[in-house]
């Protein structure tokens, strides 16, 4: 379809065809062409074009700027189950019978003389014992708090990581430490170097999906957008935060009386439009706007495929504990299997339910209750569908809480906290790194966040030191200049 309009912007955009422009965007494209080949020739061939099913129209497809790959990949996809408000390494996954012998006495000031604490500063520092028993699980006898039985019987398939280390010790900056790397908002979150780096397995939904949901018990502490922004990279690179309950997605339906075609007749001269305007202004971001223009568009027959789990067995639906799209994070987790089958890249399910200053002993067994069944569910139905060995499960949040009481509370701790790693190439039934005998310090094989995305990214086949973007005159990388890979961790 023709409108009139389009035939007059057109002209519009020819008549602005000036010598000045014609030379500015000339250079501009030698002189960025030249400079990519000198820079990271295989950032000019990550994009081409490809045909959209419907109407035949051409759209701007990324495939990645690693190829090929720096190393035989073990994991295509990356499930992060991230327990956002600080969860308790002391109540998840390591058992200090130490500290309980020291429960009511006065922490030594050894430990703590002098180290960032954050609410407890200027207080009475008393040892806040295990509030629950630990229990051993597996053929590998993980030790593992017994409020996750669900998690234990899955022990033998996880490598639990028990001297993570971390930098920020306040909620906003060590979200954004473990999503960017670094604690200075506005560079890109693992998700976006993700899809720049190796592009999508979908055209028909985003690489990158955010799930989000609260907990009943302990503050649901805010989550900004900017965890899952692309920073310097393009926007097209960002995720797309997915509705936990109702349609995933607003306005993805079309309006009562617009056919497909219809709409199919309106994208394609928008298009074409933009396309125009791209050509005079030459903008990455229009090129985003065309490619997410189609997306929306494909979205709207994958989406609805999506969240309808009509095809789901009883018996899945029973594993996981859930009937879907209820708002609860049993259901994102089946959501996640079902973008995972779809070759979405990067997914991302906070639950927003693990700051527990106060109450410790019932709130984490309450939040227990609502992520453990659905975790073990997620990791065994990938197991069985073939999609384990090739999908790497990560399992854990900012940063932990302190062996000291905050009345019937813990505060943030960044010195030594826990998290776990299925699938993907990870080794399954061990565990790795140690705090001391109270939980405080990371003393035995430590494990920084850098090291985190180092290893992350080797399993996807990626030199975390290879992946660079040059940014005001830096190469800039998600590990900064750190980060080593863990090969211990690796199966």
């Amino acid at each position: 379809m023709n409108f009139p309009i389009e035939q007059l912007l057109r002209d519009e955009f020819l008549r602005e065809e000036t010598r000045r422009s014609f030379l500015r965007k000339g250079g501009a494209s030698i002189g960025a062409a030249a400079l990519a080949a000198l820079l990271d020739p295989a950032s000019l061939a990550a994009q081409d074009k490809k045909t959209s099913g419907a109407g035949k129209v051409e759209v701007d497809s990324w495939e990645g700027v690693v190829k090929p790959l720096h190393f035989k990949r073990r994991a295509k996809r990356i499930i992060h189950l991230y327990m956002a408000g600080g969860p308790s390494h002391l109540e998840t996954f390591d058992h200090k019978p130490k500290l309980g012998e020291m429960h009511g006495k006065p922490m030594p000031e050894s430990y703590t003389k002098g180290q960032p604490i954050a609410q407890l500063q200027g207080k009475k520092l008393n040892c806040l014992g295990p509030q629950h028993p630990f229990k051993r699980f597996g053929k590998s006898g993980q030790s593992i708090c017994g409020i996750f039985p669900h998690i234990g019987s899955v022990a033998d398939e996880i490598c639990i990581v028990r001297s993570l280390r971390t930098k920020a010790i306040n909620h906003d900056p060590a979200h954004t430490f473990m999503n960017t790397g670094t604690t200075i908002s506005g560079r890109p979150s693992i998700g976006a170097w993700l899809l720049y780096g190796l592009g999508s397995e979908t055209e028909n939904l985003p690489g990158f999906v955010v799930l989000t949901s609260v907990g009943r018990a302990g503050q649901a502490q805010p989550i900004a957008a900017r965890q899952w922004h692309s920073g310097f990279l393009p926007s097209r690179f960002q995720g797309v935060e997915f509705r936990s309950a109702g349609d995933p997605v607003l306005y993805v339906g079309n309006p009562k009386g617009v056919t497909n075609k219809r709409q199919r007749d309106i994208v394609s001269t928008v298009q074409e439009l933009n396309r125009i305007h791209d050509k005079v202004v030459d903008d990455p971001e229009i090129s985003t706007r065309i490619s997410q223009y189609e997306m929306a568009f494909r979205m709207q027959t994958s989406v609805p495929g999506l969240v309808d789990i009509s095809d789901e067995s009883a018996k899945t639906l029973e594993l996981y504990g859930t009937k879907g799209a209820d708002g609860s994070y049993a259901a994102n987790c089946l959501l996640a299997r079902r973008l995972a089958e779809r070759g979405v890249r990067f997914i991302q399910v906070y639950h927003r339910a693990w700051d527990h200053h106060g109450g410790i002993k019932n709130n984490v067994k309450t939040t227990a209750g609502e992520v453990d069944r659905a975790t073990a569910a997620l990791i065994q139905d990938l197991k069985q569908r073939g999609l384990l060995d090739d999908t790497l499960v990560i399992f854990g949040g900012e940063f932990g809480r302190t062996p000291m009481a905050q009345g019937s509370g813990r505060d943030h701790h960044i010195k030594g906290y826990s998290m776990f790693m299925a699938g993907g190439g990870i080794k399954g039934g061990i565990s790795y790194g140690n705090t001391d005998e109270l939980g405080y310090n990371a003393q035995e094989n430590i494990f920084e966040i850098h090291d985190f995305h180092a290893t992350m990214l080797h399993l996807l086949g990626v030199d975390h030191k290879k992946l660079t973007v040059k940014f005001q005159g830096r190469d800039y990388r998600l590990t900064d200049v750190h980060g080593n890979v863990v090969k211990e961790l690796l199966a």
